[in-house]
């Protein structure tokens, strides 16, 4: 158990770290659906591009490790890609 301290910091930490992880993986979830979907190629890569800038900057605020941020831009570039070379 931590000192009352370290938690006061840890849970003041973690409602910061709650936002921006919330509005990364709404980002991602809504970039998924709309490849799934099929939608216009215009829409779909505007959205991809958003879903990307939400994972570097949950990445760069050390909301979520690095590699995990590289691993699903990789996944959601590769899906993009896969439905525009169609």
């Amino acid at each position: 158990m931590p000192s009352a301290k370290t938690h006061r910091a840890q849970v003041r930490k973690g409602t910061r770290n709650k936002t921006v992880r919330t509005f990364t993986r709404s980002r991602v979830v809504k970039a998924r659906d709309i490849v799934a979907a099929g939608e216009p190629a215009d829409l779909t890569a505007s959205t991809v591009k958003e879903a990307i800038s939400a994972l570097d900057r949950a990445a760069r605020k050390g909301v979520i490790h690095r590699n995990q941020a590289a691993r699903k831009k990789s996944t959601l570039q590769r899906k993009l890609n896969s439905i525009s070379s169609s």
